[in-house]
């Protein structure tokens, strides 16, 4: 089947753009690069989670994708507010 050849070169993509964007996190200028580095991290260990998800024909593995795609956009939403505010709550 075609995705037995796919799929760990999607992995391994994906892999990769986790080390990017790591390298970014660690060696960002500024505090925004920072932090859009921490989102473009989560969604990309969101999408390798479902790639294994699918390789290992698994539902565990969409779930957590699902609960990591949740928290990571409250994490995104709380830092974005910080940046602009200061502070997180009013």
């Amino acid at each position: 089947m075609i995705t037995t050849l796919v799929l760990p070169w999607v992995a391994g993509a994906f892999a990769l753009a986790m080390l990017f964007a790591l390298y970014r996190l660690v060696r960002g200028p500024a505090l925004v690069d920072r932090v859009l580095a921490l989102d473009t991290l989560y969604v990309n260990a969101l999408a390798l989670l479902i790639v294994v998800g699918i390789a290992l024909d698994d539902a565990v593995y969409f779930e957590a994708a699902l609960l990591i795609a949740v928290f990571g956009f409250v994490g995104t939403v709380a830092a974005a507010r910080y940046l602009k505010r200061g502070s997180i709550v009013e």
